[in-house]
């Protein structure tokens, strides 16, 4: 009886929050996973408690907010570690302010790291799935890429274009037997709320947890090959966006 095909998995934004819990649940059901942020002492850490589980685990300190140096680090990364066959784009940034006083400055960096970064990284992944016959993109994209809300403009806008992004990739990858997720979570408790661009006061507790998040990832990449989910929304249970 053959062993099943190895998994290996490049998790961006790994170093805290969704990204740190999803490459941590992966490990505990033995996928071999890269970590990508631009902390590298906080991505050995959490590669420090993935390898626990038995599983290869390296990180890589990368800035995805430099678009132009993405595609060939993801192709060194692929080639070190992978090839790949899960990709998690959870790497992304807050960003809160009216639509008429919000900088171009803050606007293309909200576009870069939120959408620009994961179209880079997508096709950096792409060539390898497509030789191996297949392989699961999930892209975090957030309930922000399915309704507006006042000051969260420039975000949501970035975050409808990953939406766009995801549905057109999956027509276009499926042929290839390549699966597209689009994960929607309504507010989650991470750091994104501690960050200088949110200006927001949210009941934190009442937010979904990175775990919770994680698990519906792991309920997505573990689905068999003829199935797949386009796109997922995952809202908190007791009274919050």
């Amino acid at each position: 009886m053959s062993s099943p095909p190895e998994r290996r998995a490049l998790i961006t934004g790994a170093s805290s929050g969704m990204g740190k819990e999803i490459a941590l649940a992966f490990a505990d059901i033995g996928i071999h996973v890269a970590l990508v942020s631009r902390s590298l002492e906080a991505l050995e850490a959490v590669a420090e408690s993935a390898r626990k589980a038995g599983v290869e685990a390296k990180a890589y300190a990368l800035d995805l907010s430099k678009t132009d140096q993405v595609h060939a680090q993801i192709d060194t990364i692929s080639a070190a570690f992978g090839p790949f066959n899960i990709l998690v784009n959870n790497a992304g940034m807050g960003y809160t302010e009216s639509l008429a006083n919000t900088p171009l400055e803050d606007w293309q960096k909200i576009i870069d790291l939120n959408l620009t970064s994961v179209f880079e990284c997508i096709k950096g992944v792409l060539p390898g799935m497509r030789e191996k016959g297949g392989g699961t993109i999930v892209n975090i994209v957030s309930i922000g890429g399915k309704q507006v809300f006042p000051n969260w403009g420039a975000y949501c806008v970035s975050k409808f274009g990953l939406m766009a992004l995801s549905k057109a990739l999956a027509i276009e990858e499926r042929p290839y037997g390549i699966r597209v997720t689009a994960l929607c979570p309504g507010s989650v408790n991470t750091g994104l709320w501690d960050t200088e661009t949110v200006d927001a006061d949210f009941d934190r507790s009442l937010m979904l947890s990175p775990s919770t998040v994680a698990q519906s990832v792991v309920h997505t990449v573990q689905l068999p090959p003829e199935a797949t989910i386009d796109e997922l929304i995952l809202m908190p249970n007791i009274g919050t966006f």
